[in-house]
C-alpha cells in the first residue's frame, strides 16, 4: 500500500512539474494589436446605449464628466486638454489638444462619446471596452464638448 501511494506521488508530481513547464512548449500570449482593439470596439459601439441616460440637471452631469476627466483623462490631455503632458511624452504618445478648433472627434457629444468608447490607434484607450461605463462616457463627452470646448464650437452662454 505505501509503494502504491509513494508511486502515485511521484506520478501527481511528474505531472504537476510537467505542466508547469508546459511540457516543453513556450506558451505566448500575444494580445490584439491596438488596432484590432480599436476596430472591435468601434464595432461594439452603439450610440443607442445612451438613450436611457438621465441626469438631474446639467450641472450634475457637468461634475460627473469632471472626475471623470480627471480621473482617466487629464493625465495624457493635460489640465485645459492640450494634450501637451509629460505623462504621454515620458510613454511615447502625443495625445491630440481636446480644445485645437480643428480637431475632428470634437464637433458634436455624439462623436466625442464614440471616440471615448472606441479609443485610437495612437494611443487612446478603449475605454467603452473596458474602463468606463456607459454614463460616465456620456458624462465626459458633455464635459469635454461643453465645458472645454465651448469658445471653439461657438456655445458659450452670454
Amino acid at each position: 500500500m505505501r509503494m502504491r501511494m509513494e508511486r502515485t506521488l511521484a506520478l501527481a508530481t511528474a505531472a504537476l512539474v510537467l505542466a508547469a513547464l508546459g511540457c516543453g512548449e513556450k506558451k505566448q500570449f500575444d494580445p490584439p494589436d491596438r488596432t484590432a482593439r480599436v476596430a472591435a470596439a468601434d464595432s461594439a459601439f452603439d450610440p443607442t446605449q445612451f438613450d436611457s441616460i438621465r441626469w438631474d440637471d446639467e450641472a450634475a452631469m457637468m461634475f460627473a464628466g469632471n472626475e471623470v476627466y480627471a480621473w482617466r483623462c487629464r493625465a495624457c490631455h493635460g489640465y485645459l486638454g492640450n494634450g501637451e503632458t509629460d505623462y504621454g511624452r515620458e510613454r511615447g504618445v502625443a495625445p491630440p489638444s481636446l480644445v485645437r478648433p480643428d480637431w475632428p472627434a470634437g464637433d458634436s457629444v455624439n462623436a466625442m462619446r464614440r471616440r471615448i468608447f472606441t479609443g485610437h490607434p495612437g494611443g487612446m484607450p478603449t475605454f467603452g471596452i473596458a474602463g468606463l461605463t456607459s454614463r460616465e462616457v456620456d458624462a465626459v463627452a458633455h464635459y469635454l464638448v461643453l465645458g472645454l470646448r465651448p469658445e471653439v464650437l461657438g456655445t458659450v452662454p452670454r
